[in-house]
């Protein structure tokens, strides 16, 4: 059993009640909960949130279970872990039993589809690993990127030899977007964490479905980008 957990709070740092925006006609948070609803994988969809409005919005697309959060758990500083796990708590508290996988899906990634997802699920199935994560390959390769400190500098990560053309890269650096987050349930409660480093698998999507919108800059690149590829 698959639950995918779209965890909203009230609070946003970046944009004020970003969750609720409107985003190409819709919430923004409808983009991902439609997105899962789509999945033929996932089996339960459950919204976290301490924003009576978000719940409202859940509650309007037909989810069943949506997870009133209380408010020590929606500060800014409030771990996913402790929000996951407080969720998995009071579905088992429902259910009965615990997911044998936990989908974590930010709202602030829209552009992520309903076929990410679905292939993602398929990878880590096929590969039988614990947890895996969503990654797009970087626009700044590491080595034309360096690390300030007062006045000194170093690159982020060494040329074996000396560059000047892109196409001479001969390594690709990939980032870890957030839009997907895949994990074993057990693993995940033993490890408290969402990745390890060199064993949980990466999902590869493109740059264009993997932004993340965390300021106003993003939010108007996504919009553009939604406008160009996913309108009808």
């Amino acid at each position: 059993m698959i639950l995918a957990i779209i965890p909203a709070r009230y609070g946003s740092v970046g944009i004020p009640r970003k969750n609720t925006i409107d985003f190409c006609g819709k919430p923004l948070i409808q983009h991902t909960i439609e997105a899962a609803m789509k999945s033929k994988f996932i089996d339960e969809i459950i919204v976290t949130s301490d924003d009576n409005e978000v719940l409202k919005i859940a509650n309007s697309l037909g989810l069943k279970y949506n997870c009133k959060r209380p408010k020590e758990l929606a500060t800014k500083t409030t771990p996913m872990f402790d929000v996951v796990v407080h969720v998995l708590d009071w579905f088992n508290n429902i259910k009965g039993k615990m997911p044998d996988k936990i989908l974590l899906l930010q709202p602030s990634s829209p552009l992520r589809t309903y076929l990410d997802i679905d292939a993602a699920i398929k990878l880590m199935n096929e590969e039988n690993s614990e947890s895996l994560v969503s990654v797009h390959k970087v626009s700044e390769h590491p080595f034309e990127c360096v690390k300030m400190n007062k006045n000194k500098w170093t690159f982020l990560a060494k040329p074996f030899q000396k560059i000047f053309r892109r196409q001479d890269f001969l390594e690709d650096y990939y980032f870890i977007n957030g839009a997907i987050y895949l994990l074993n349930t057990n693993f995940f409660l033993k490890s408290k964490t969402f990745l390890v480093e060199g064993k949980s698998l990466l999902y590869e999507m493109p740059k264009q479905r993997g932004i993340d919108i965390d300021d106003e800059l993003d939010l108007k690149i996504a919009k553009s980008i939604f406008e160009l590829n996913f309108s009808s």
